[in-house]
């Protein structure tokens, strides 16, 4: 694949046959610990989850009414029972029910053995211990049998999946408080750069603020990560191997941004060549055309490049699935989804982009979308503005208003209503 603005002779690789080499050289931790329910979320469990018990644990009432036997209820004509007792959510009746009688019910509280209908209380009418029922009382209704949501040995949750809020209630449901999950993926993140400025300094003259390691530390906000944050290093060969090689030897990925463009990643890749096996690729996106991918020993490394734009879509499109894989997260895609652009884009065949838009849905639940202003690399006011790319494929020369478009949320964003 040629892009026909760019110089270089070298074909580029495509998104899907990067995502295919990095997909090919990774294999998830193998370690799992032992963790407590409460601390579990967004965890991705190393072993299958089954029940120990059934759910419902007894026969309990769907509602609050009367428990009583079908057997009771003549042909088409009311009837009366009386009133035997009260079945309290956790404190069952604790008699026997005799014929002719009923007992009180309340929603979640056991029905006893004798009983095999419960009907709501609006539709009988209670004259003392006397309760009249209607003619068109419906036998066998409102009941939760033992098991109906979950039977005793089976499944609840699968080996690899992440564990969300509501997976974490059904658990509890079913009195599981420790699970066996992946260890954390532990993550160095390094900036290059001799123009690059720590917050809170006075920014002189060619020199900018580090932005990148702010934003990767957001991006990795992950149950699943540990992050180590290595700060900043200037352009000096020595600093950098030394600073790589002792990364690499304490966790299993290491992202770098800066020092992958060429005419800059001639220190960076003679580094690398001695320290490890990693490629630089030229990759048929827009931005973030610049990636080194490989390994420093065991860690694998992820070297993206400086501008800030580019560091936001390498790595939501090449990092982040690789590390989902690491954590040994089930394999997923990301949801997609279709739009109206409301504005013309240009764009040259060649690359795919990633434009960066503002999506919103109006009443009728229609998807649209807009540029979120300039595209510049270095633009980050307009990623910020954004909540979606605008995929543009490579064979793409512009949009006009009015076209469909393929659109994908920015990673924590949320769909606007218009």
């Amino acid at each position: 694949m040629m892009d026909p603005c760019s110089r270089e002779p070298n074909s580029m690789l495509s998104i899907d046959a990067a995502l295919e080499k990095i997909k090919a050289a990774l294999q998830p931790v193998a370690e799992s610990e032992q963790v407590a329910l409460n601390n579990a979320l967004g965890r991705v469990l190393s072993e299958p989850v089954y029940s120990p018990i059934n759910s419902p644990y007894d026969r309990n009432a769907a509602m609050d009414g009367y428990a009583f036997s079908s057997k009771e209820i003549p042909p088409e004509q009311p009837f009366t029972l009386t009133l035997a007792g009260t079945s309290w959510a956790g404190r069952p009746f604790q008699g026997h029910l005799q014929p002719g009688q009923c007992v009180r019910i309340f929603t979640g509280a056991v029905v006893p053995m004798q009983a095999d209908s419960v009907i709501m209380q609006e539709q009988v009418h209670a004259n003392g211990q006397t309760i009249l029922f209607p003619a068109e009382t419906i036998p066998r209704q409102h009941i939760r049998e033992i098991g109906e949501d979950i039977k005793q040995g089976s499944l609840l949750c699968a080996h690899s999946k992440k564990l969300t809020a509501i997976d974490l209630g059904l658990l509890a449901s079913a009195g599981i408080f420790e699970l066996a999950v992946n260890r954390r993926v532990k993550i160095a993140i390094i900036s290059t750069g001799d123009e690059l400025t720590a917050l809170g300094q006075p920014l002189a003259s060619g020199k900018i603020y580090d932005s990148n390691r702010y934003a990767l530390n957001g991006l990795l906000n992950d149950a699943n990560y540990e992050v180590t944050d290595m700060g900043v290093i200037t352009d000096n060969k020595q600093h950098l191997e030394d600073r790589f090689i002792s990364a690499a030897k304490t966790h299993d990925v290491m992202i770098t941004t800066g020092g992958v463009s060429v005419g800059e990643a001639d220190y960076v890749k003679e580094i690398l060549d001695r320290c490890g096996q990693v490629n630089f690729w030229k990759i048929a996106i827009k931005p973030g055309k610049p990636l080194a991918f490989g390994k420093i020993g065991p860690c694998c490394f992820f070297g993206l490049p400086g501008n800030p734009v580019a560091v936001l879509v390498t790595f939501q499109y090449l990092v982040a699935p690789a590390l989902k894989q690491l954590a040994g997260a089930q394999a997923s895609k990301p949801l997609q989804l279709t739009a109206t652009c409301t504005t013309d884009l240009k764009k040259a065949p060649g690359r795919q982009d990633y434009q960066r838009g503002i999506l919103s849905q109006d009443h009728n639940g229609e998807f649209f979308v807009t540029s979120s202003g300039k595209q510049g690399s270095n633009m980050l006011s307009s990623v910020s503005r954004a909540n979606c790319y605008i995929i543009l494929p490579p064979e793409c020369t512009g949009v006009q208003a009015g076209d469909k478009v393929r659109v994908d949320l920015i990673q924590g964003a949320e769909i606007l209503k218009s």
